[in-house]
């Protein structure tokens, strides 16, 4: 491990993040969210917020595919997805729907602007982001497909959707 240049975990957590968070709409399957939590320990983002009933560590399939990375990650629960957005609007957060929508943005089209922090909303895997949440958010943001299929595994969309915002933001910072 030392080769590869990888912070410990109490090097990780005092390390400066990436202000961007994943937030978590009803995910059914733990699987899933831990591949979320590796994708945001990779990217060293801000935090995972875990909503519903998407289940939340310790849960045994999160932990299954997280491999650990719900202890370098922060990462907090919240009863719904309604009042995760109050709570990130409430702190300076930006908050976008992935969701294939009425005026989405293609996500090759999206650009944040320079020092905004933002937060990423990951729907259910069968009804996607919740209407109620669509009302609220700042926008909507769509992966383009061109492909006969135009829907992605919740876990493969954050994982594109992540490293294409994180590699935008970066190069903002310089």
């Amino acid at each position: 491990m030392d080769e590869l240049g990888r912070l410990s975990t109490a090097s990780f957590k005092v390390a400066d993040k990436i202000p961007v968070i994943a937030v978590l709409d009803n995910i059914r399957s733990g699987l899933n969210v831990g591949s979320v939590f590796r994708t945001a320990d990779a990217f060293l983002i801000e935090a995972v917020f875990v909503c519903g009933y998407s289940p939340q560590p310790p849960h045994r399939d999160v932990l299954k595919s997280a491999l650990g990375s719900t202890e370098t990650v922060n990462w907090e629960g919240f009863e719904t997805v309604i009042d995760c957005i109050k709570y990130l609007k409430s702190i300076g957060y930006k908050v976008y729907a992935v969701e294939q929508a009425e005026k989405s943005i293609s996500l090759l089209d999206f650009y944040p602007l320079r020092g905004e922090k933002i937060a990423l909303i990951f729907g259910n895997e069968v009804s996607g982001v919740s209407d109620e949440a669509l009302l609220m958010v700042d926008g909507c943001i769509e992966v383009p497909q061109w492909g006969t299929k135009h829907s992605l595994n919740i876990s493969v969309c954050a994982g594109i959707v992540i490293w294409d915002v994180i590699l935008k933001v970066r190069n903002q910072l310089g």
